[in-house]
């Protein structure tokens, strides 16, 4: 499973700011209560928000670089009471501690490239989930004519300044899909323009495979899950051909 260490001082600067995801998911903590469980946390954009309406969270990532920035995040906001920070890999998941709601925010179940690694971490977050506890898996829906499009050309997402720098940075993409793999072959770049004109280049490669509707729902039974409901947005409407996301909400039985 690739590691974002490289990305980590990064992320925040693209992807901060992305809060589409957060009504949804606080419903299901609201719900279900504390304590919270959640997978590839990463920066912690979801759990300290969780943290600050005052829910219990452990947050579980591979990435050391990314887990220390959702530290100093944590410590910033004196949520350290709140919060367990810890750096497992999900496909061996082995925490003193069960959970009544559980989930993985926007793709990054996708890191894990064979059904193998995929049942290991679903049979493992089932196993700290409390009787009854709730799943939710949030991945985008694949779209053919999207996948097609992806031959690896190049694009420039975006041109910001890094806060604490001064520095210009640009952010490009790069995604190939890999249709008989399922797979998506992406490649993030970021250029840093420096005080004097000097120009450092970061280069993030990885994979992700992408899942289909009965895919998911027969890895979530094969895991032992009861399916609630598949949703295709985060305002749980029903999902349809036509939806870009596929959320999927399932449960541990009581």
């Amino acid at each position: 499973m690739v590691s974002y260490d490289i990305f980590a001082r990064f992320y925040d600067l693209c992807f901060g700011d992305m809060d589409e995801d957060l009504f949804m998911i606080r419903q299901f903590a609201e719900r279900c209560g504390s304590p919270i469980l959640e997978l590839a946390c990463g920066t912690g954009r979801v759990l300290v928000p969780l943290a600050r309406q005052g829910y219990q969270i452990t947050g579980v990532d591979v990435s050391p670089g990314m887990l220390e920035v959702a530290r100093r995040k944590v410590a910033a906001e004196n949520l350290a009471d709140r919060v367990i920070l810890v750096e497992e890999d999900i496909r061996e998941l082995d925490l003193d501690a069960r959970f009544n709601f559980a989930f993985i925010a926007v793709n990054s179940f996708m890191h894990l490239l064979s059904t193998e690694d995929q049942l290991a971490a679903l049979a493992r977050i089932r196993h700290h989930l409390n009787p009854g506890g709730l799943f939710l898996l949030d991945l985008f829906s694949p779209d053919l004519a999207r996948l097609l499009d992806m031959k690896g050309q190049m694009t420039l997402d975006e041109s910001l300044t890094d806060p604490d720098t001064g520095h210009q940075l640009m952010r490009f993409h790069a995604d190939k899909a890999d249709l008989g793999q399922q797979q998506i072959h992406a490649t993030f770049i970021v250029d840093e323009m420096g005080g004097e004109g000097q120009v450092r280049r970061v280069v993030f490669p990885f994979e992700i495979r992408y899942l289909f509707r009965y895919e998911l729902e027969l890895l979530l039974r094969q895991a032992g899950f009861e399916l609630e409901a598949i949703y295709g947005s985060y305002e749980l409407d029903e999902y349809t051909g036509d939806s870009s996301k596929m959320i999927a909400v399932a449960r541990r039985p009581a």
